[in-house]
């Protein structure tokens, strides 16, 4: 077994590859020059740039649907800002901080710790009062005389796993703060995040909002075509195969991430056949593997509410002998679980609401059913193939029960 394995690690650095630069196809890759938005950015640079006269600039909200360019932009002027006020010796600070990232941002404390130590200063991961750890990050902010603009990235996750309180906390830091001027810059694929704040949050907010619509499947070609020509070694692709691409990510809402990301999983799995070229067939099976790896990090990203409902469904579904199951049953369950590790229950409205929510993620299906006098409920059924739900069951186990 071990003379096999490395036979094929040699194999492998033997083999030539199909890649000049990867890293272009990455999500986290930020290219020199942006394409097909112009108009969001001109316009997000003009609601910043006050920043460079040292003087406040708007809170700003940034939606869009995943895949349309808001953190690629964001972060593209964040960067030319700060070397523009690093030649020019402004005081301005600009930290990016992505919301999805667990033990980062998943509450109150841990969130505002990040913000502290992106300013050198180290807070505990736990064992302080709130409000000290807030005082820590105001009394760091207000150091020295400066501008400062907090981008949070995927600011509904934030919400969702800490409450819009923070965000209060957060658009009230001007008033504790002598030399500094703090901004948000929030970024939410949720287009109607705003409406489900408290109305004293939205007011204080008091924001200006960027839309980004998305990448048309022409846009989608010509992205595509100038990242693979710096990704790629030269006549490696099959006729049509950029244009299939940006077909599946024109499907999925002009998502130009997953573009980008099936062109690189397609050049992996042509790389492991050893072939000549990528051909189309690499590119749906580059759609398959994308998918399931989409279920699994969905689930594993999602906070333990929704994984425990997602849990009583599986567990559910085992017992019983119909194919479907319903809503009255997973509550039952769901409250078993949530006693046995230790959360506190939700109403059944709200588990409700997060079957819904799974139902439009594509991971279940839940059908309202009408029982007249005696109300609705739902008959849930799985969407996903059997591997994947073991797959699921697994990670859920790993994330609830242990």
């Amino acid at each position: 077994m071990v003379n096999n394995i490395n036979k094929l690690l040699e194999g492998f650095l033997e083999r030539e590859s199909f890649f000049k630069n990867k890293k272009v196809l990455q999500s986290a890759y930020i290219p020199g020059e942006i394409n097909h938005r112009d108009e969001q950015i001109t316009l997000i640079a003009n609601i910043l740039a006050p920043a460079l006269k040292m003087e406040k600039p708007s809170n700003v909200f940034i939606y869009g649907k995943t895949g349309t360019g808001k953190t690629l932009s964001v972060r593209y002027l964040a960067e030319q800002m700060t070397t523009l006020a690093y030649n020019k010796k402004i005081p301005l600070k600009i930290v990016y901080l992505n919301c999805k990232l667990k033990k980062v941002a998943d509450t109150e404390y841990r969130l505002v710790a990040e913000l502290a130590r992106s300013f050198g200063k180290e807070i505990p991961p736990t064992g302080l009062p709130t409000d000290e750890v807030y005082n820590t990050f105001y009394k760091v902010l207000d150091e020295e005389k400066q501008v400062i603009i907090l981008i949070l990235d995927e600011i509904d996750q934030l919400v969702k796993k800490a409450g819009d309180e923070l965000i209060y906390n957060l658009t009230r830091i001007n008033s504790e703060l002598k030399n500094s001027q703090t901004s948000i810059v929030g970024i939410s694929n949720d287009l109607v995040f705003s409406n489900s704040l408290d109305p004293r949050v939205k007011s204080s907010l008091s924001e200006e909002e960027v839309i980004f619509p998305p990448y048309n499947a022409l846009q989608l070609q010509d992205i595509l075509q100038r990242r693979s020509s710096e990704a790629f070694k030269d006549e490696i692709m099959d006729d049509g195969v950029i244009q299939k691409c940006a077909a599946y990510a024109a499907r999925e809402h002009g998502d130009a991430r997953r573009a980008l990301e099936l062109l690189r999983v397609a050049g992996e799995l042509a790389e492991r056949k050893n072939l000549k070229k990528i051909s189309m067939k690499e590119i749906d099976e580059a759609e398959d593997t994308i998918e399931r790896d989409r279920v699994l990090e969905l689930v594993k990203n999602h906070p333990k509410q929704f994984q425990a409902t997602l849990y009583a469904i599986l567990v559910n579904k085992k017992d019983s002998k119909f194919n479907f199951i319903q809503t009255g049953d997973v509550y039952d369950t769901y409250r078993e679980i949530c006693n046995k590790v230790g959360l506190r229950p939700l109403t059944q409205r709200r588990v409700s609401d997060i079957i819904a929510e799974l139902d439009m993620l594509g991971i279940i299906n839940a059908k309202v059913i009408s029982k007249g006098r005696l109300g609705r409920t739902r008959d849930i059924s799985f969407q996903l193939p059997t591997y994947l739900e073991q797959n699921i069951k697994k990670i859920l186990e790993e994330d609830l029960l242990n």
